[in-house]
Parts: C-alpha cells; structure tokens; sequence
C-alpha cells in the first residue's frame, strides 16, 4: 500500500479553509497538473459531488482522474476517492483550529492491484509530490486574505 501526507498551518480560520477546499473548480488554484475540471454530477461541494478532472499524466499525456466527495463535515474534514483513471487513490483534507489558523493534513492511500502492486514506490513517490503542494494552497489562501 502507498500511503502520503503532509500538514501546514494556514492562518486562516477553518470555515474558509474548508470552503475553498470543498470546492474542487479551486484545485487548479494550486495544485499542478490539472488540465481541466468540471462538476459531472451532484451539487457543487457536497457530498456525493462527482468531479470531472483531467491531469498531465506521464510524457505530458492527459489522464482521467475524476473523483467524488465521499464524506464532508463542514469546518473539519472532507474525504474523497479517484472514481476513473489508472490509479484510485483515496485521500482527504483534515482540519483543525490552532493559534493562528487552521493546521490542514492532507493524506492519500492507494492500495495498487495486481502487478501494479510491483510498482509501489512510483505511486509512494508521486503521491508524495501531490500531498507536498499543500504548501501552495496556504500561500494562496494567505495572499487572498492579505488583498
């Protein structure tokens, strides 16, 4: 199994994290490789919410990553899976109130089948890179609260 996850404390308060974070059009805000991104189905930010997502896969190749909201708890936690694409990592975002704003962890697990499963330390490694941008939504949460 590839598991990866990584925190920051954001100074900003749990209800805006989570808001922004709740809404999957804001991914391509920050985080790389997201090509494209559009509600399939369900209401926008729920749970149920089905995403629509393409991503910049291996030599610049479009890859399928569409995802669903699985579980939501306003101001605390939202968890999804990967519904289409070659891996289906699930993942969530993790939300607490600390002096000074909210701390986020954002984690993925992905438990690869088959003889995916000889390729375990790739997924280690690029889940890795993806849980690390965690550091651009904090710049870009704190720069939009500064304006």
């Amino acid at each position: 199994m590839a598991f990866a996850e990584h925190d920051v404390l954001i100074r900003r308060d749990a209800m805006a994290v989570y808001n922004f974070l709740i809404d999957g059009m804001n991914l391509p805000q920050w985080r790389r490789g997201i090509r494209t991104i559009a509600l399939l189905s369900g209401a926008a930010g729920t749970k149920g919410a089905v995403y629509q997502q393409t991503m910049t896969g291996r030599a610049g190749l479009p890859v399928q990553a569409d995802f669903e909201i699985t579980h939501a708890r306003p101001g605390a936690e939202i968890q999804f899976k990967v519904i289409a694409g070659p891996a289906q990592p699930a993942g969530g975002y993790y939300l607490s109130t600390e002096q000074g704003g909210t701390r986020v962890r954002f984690a993925l697990e992905y438990q690869p089948k088959g003889l995916l499963g000889l390729m375990n330390i790739r997924f280690q490694r690029t889940m890795k890179a993806e849980v690390a941008q965690l550091m651009r939504l904090k710049d870009v949460l704190e720069l939009r609260s500064a304006a």
